[in-house]
């Protein structure tokens, strides 16, 4: 993958994690509240304060990428948060899942790019 492309994507998904992952403890972003099933399990989610571990991962996992430290690690953990996004609104929300699909999309390119700094890992 070509360097600045790659850096572009790095910074891009760095920028959407961390403004969600901030997002979440200041509420800047207007979102409706999910209802049904998804709000129940949102619920569960706020009131166990798993949503705050997903933010502070967000968080940290932005600003790694963003300053490409440890950007390697925080993308492969990030890609937990990525497909729990969206399952999460594949199954309880689809409406609305077309920002987890980006999400999706740009950590794969983004670990795509980190390959070789994996390859000691899977030999």
């Amino acid at each position: 993958m070509n360097s600045k492309v790659f850096m572009v994507l790095r910074i891009l998904l760095g920028i959407f994690v961390l403004v969600f992952g901030i997002n979440k403890f200041y509420s800047f972003i207007p979102m409706e509240a999910p209802t049904g099933d998804a709000g129940a399990y949102f619920g569960a989610l706020i009131s166990s304060k798993t949503l705050t571990l997903v933010a502070i991962v967000e968080i940290v996992a932005g600003l790694a990428l963003i300053f490409n430290k440890f950007g390697a690690l925080f993308a492969l953990i990030l890609m937990s948060v990525s497909v729990n996004a969206l399952l999460f609104h594949a199954v309880l929300d689809p409406a609305n899942s077309a920002g987890a699909v980006v999400l999706l999309i740009l950590n794969i390119a983004v670990i795509f790019g980190y390959k070789d700094k994996y390859k000691a890992l899977l030999s």
